[in-house]
């Protein structure tokens, strides 16, 4: 491209590369906007800011980047620029579709990552495939990197495939993230990446990273300015019109039931630069696309399922804890109204949430089991935390919960922290009380105390190096604790484990690029009682071309269920790879002698998941999982379950996309004798969903669609719908 021979120009004026320290970017303050289209053609990008890709980060980290990915940034105070030019020397096998937003993990693609406190501990990611795909991500790095894809902003980009490789141009809005309020220039971490998945998934970095170092954020490269960055105190008003109808059937006919319009408003208003508060009135906490499928049988504890909702995303990581999960807002049900205060000044982190709910649910925890409960009184929930950052990564926080209602609370407090003893080794802890007390109808189904009060203990060290790791961790849980805004589904036990593992890597170029053998010990008790259970995991894994993934495992141990200990062994298979570049396969698989609960027998259990994602074009992803589970005793059949979900997604553009979901289950019983009434031999259940949506961005957005689901069971051989649902839903969001 002609036009970009400037850019070649200042790439050699440039570039200068330190092979070992942080290199130091000064960043361009250029007051012009660009025509987001994809086209480096705006003169003033050979005055910006350049970095080089120079890097390979996987397979083989620190050495040179075997293809040129070179960067321009600059700012012009209220947004950051920032442009790629990716080489490539065979441009049509780049892999890439118009996509939904975060779907484009295994694409060609290109990140900017951003440490906006210079913390070396928090940040954002922003993605974005050969065709202009978009994602973005919160991340965090206290001891173990985490990324949160459900966080979403508003930013543009675009893209062009060229005869050489592909070009992209992004604009993030500074009122998009949040950063230190203070004058003159400030000093952001800075980490740029390209994916790009051939035989095997190359990576390529602007840092020559470090594996024997445990943290990620401290080897971040460093850019200063952002001196005329204006804080991010916008009004952003987003009113929803939600409308719906749901039917059921009654002898064969279906019963309209009433329309139901809701309107509703989130607001956002940017305090300062650093803190956020999110309001909602009259909120729609509608799960707008069905849960991935799961198969609820022959466990005891709950389920989980992920939040979706938008108002308990911004800012959602502020209020989450080093090793247990006392925070899970999908446990506030149905809310009127909700308030949310978050941010982040110096080393301090803040939050504090407050919302209404019109019903409690809760999971009460036991030492083999959990059960789901609800209580139906209105309350009211509050969670408020704080975290100081100190040192070089350590830190240490704090977080309470409470839920009220007339004839019922549960209140809880944490403490938290991590701190690193060498840059390999670290310790993490946690300790926690809670103070319940149980309605009537909780203490008679249940047979709960009226109060209930109990402590939780967590303490875990890690070594981590690029060869080896070592682990070791105890933790111990009161019979009486409870988490009623949480999930912890298991309590009144104590648990301590060891392990460790060994990772070898090939040399550039090899079929195989690296392989491990890992392991662990692990002794569960009673809270002074008998033992629990005891289990030796063994794991042998590799990598390869074609991103393959692959790792089998051993499991043998001796598990309490009722008054007996049953002796379980049991292998495990996890499968992943890319064929080709637009079909991606999975399975797990597991086979051995597991407990069967039904009959509180030790079976034999046979589990399989395959999964498949094909694209059959840049418009057209087919993704099929299904789920076989049996349990046998002697050659008699104890369960054998069939789930399968199927999801159609036709993208017209990026920003239009019609999506099918079909969910179905077949189940086999045997009899058992411990299910004394009601024992179903066969049950079936489906449920499906077409989506239409419009999406201008996370929050400007139109949804119509329609779902219904159907069961039948021994006494009803006919498989029909019997509920169905006509949905319809509007958002805007109006920036002041």
């Amino acid at each position: 491209m002609k036009k970009l021979s400037w850019l070649s120009a200042i790439f050699l004026l440039q570039v200068s590369v330190s092979l070992f320290a942080k290199q130091n970017f000064e960043l361009k303050y250029i007051n012009q906007p660009i025509v987001v289209d994809g086209v480096l053609d705006e003169a003033h990008w050979q005055n910006a800011t350049f970095v080089d890709l120079a890097w390979e980060v996987e397979p083989v980290e620190g050495i040179p980047a075997s293809l040129e990915t070179h960067v321009w940034m600059y700012q012009d105070g209220d947004n950051l620029y920032v442009a790629f030019k990716a080489s490539d020397p065979e441009p049509g096998k780049i892999r890439a579709s118009i996509r939904d937003r975060d779907d484009l993990w295994f694409d060609d693609n290109v990140i900017v990552m951003l440490d906006t406190f210079n913390d070396e501990r928090t940040g954002y990611q922003f993605y974005v495939n050969a065709l202009g795909a978009q994602a973005d991500a919160r991340m965090t790095d206290y001891g173990s990197w985490e990324e949160d894809s459900s966080w979403d902003a508003i930013w543009d980009a675009k893209t062009q495939i060229t005869d050489t490789g592909y070009t992209v141009e992004m604009v993030i809005p500074f009122t998009a993230i949040r950063f230190p309020l203070v004058d003159g220039k400030q000093t952001w971490g800075l980490s740029l990446y390209r994916n790009y998945p051939r035989g095997v998934l190359n990576q390529f970095s602007n840092i020559k990273f470090d594996y024997d170092i445990k943290c990620s954020f401290c080897q971040f490269d460093k850019i200063t300015g952002f001196e005329h960055a204006k804080p991010s105190q916008n009004l952003q008003l987003t009113p929803t019109l939600t409308a719906s109808r749901s039917d059921v059937r009654e002898n064969d006919s279906w019963q309209n039931g009433d329309a139901d319009i809701e309107p509703g408003l989130d607001i956002r208003y940017g305090i300062s630069s650093d803190a956020v508060l999110n309001a909602t009135i009259n909120p729609d906490f509608s799960q707008v696309e069905a849960d991935a499928s799961q198969l609820d049988v022959n466990s005891t504890f709950a389920l989980f399922y992920e939040e979706k909702r938008p108002f308990f995303l911004d800012g959602a990581d502020t209020f989450e804890t080093e090793l247990f999960n006392f925070v899970h807002t999908r446990n506030i049900a149905d809310p009127d109204v909700g308030a949310k205060l978050t941010g982040k000044s110096g080393n301090h982190t803040y939050g504090v949430l407050y919302a209404n709910d019109q019903q409690s649910a809760l999971i009460l925890p036991g030492t083999q089991g959990s059960n789901l409960a609800v209580v139906d009184e209105k309350a009211h929930a509050g969670i408020a935390s704080y975290q100081l950052d100190y040192g070089s990564r350590d830190n240490l926080g704090m977080l309470v919960t409470s839920r009220q209602s007339s004839n019922y609370h549960n209140n809880l407090a944490s403490v938290d922290g991590a701190t690193y003893l060498s840059e390999q080794d670290q310790v993490r802890y946690q300790f926690a009380y809670s103070d319940t007390k149980n309605t009537e109808q909780l203490v008679t189904d249940f047979d709960l105390a009226k109060n209930q009060q109990g402590h939780t203990a967590y303490v875990e060290y890690q070594r981590n190096t690029k060869a080896y790791d070592l682990k070791a961790s105890y933790r111990q849980v009161d019979a009486d604790f409870r988490s009623d805004l949480g999930f912890v589904t298991r309590a009144g036990y104590e648990k301590a484990l060891v392990g460790g593992g060994y990772h070898w890597y090939m040399p550039q170029g090899e079929s195989v690029t690296d392989y491990w053998l890992k392991g662990d010990y692990d002794i569960n008790y009673e809270r002074h009682g008998d033992k629990l259970a005891s289990e030796l995991e063994i794991y042998a894994g590799l990598e390869a071309i074609y991103n393959i993934y692959t790792e089998v495992g051993y499991i043998a141990g001796e598990t309490k269920y009722g008054n007996r200990y049953y002796d379980e062994q049991y292998g495990d298979w996890w499968f992943s790879g890319k064929p080709t570049g637009d079909v991606k396969i999975s399975l797990y698989a597991r086979e051995g002698k597991r407990i069967d609960y039904r009959n509180a027998e030790l079976g034999d259990s046979l589990y399989l998941n395959p999964k498949i994602t094909w694209d059959l074009n840049q418009y057209l992803q087919f993704k099929l999982a299904h789920t076989y589970s049996e349990m046998k005793l002697d050659d008699a059949l104890s369960f054998r379950v069939n789930l399968t979900d199927v999801r159609v997604n036709l993208k017209f553009n990026m920003q239009s996309m019609l999506k099918l979901v079909v969910q179905y289950e077949v189940g086999k019983y045997g009899d058992s004798p411990l299910e004394i009434t009601n024992q179903i031999n066969k049950e079936r259940d489906f449920a499906t969903q077409l989506i239409y949506s419009y999406k201008l961005n996370p929050q400007t957005l139109f949804y119509l669609g329609y779902s219904d689901n159907g069961f039948s069971d021994d006494d009803e051989q006919r498989l029909k719908a019997n509920e169905r649902t006509f949905f319809t839903k509007f958002s805007y969001a109006w920036q002041l």
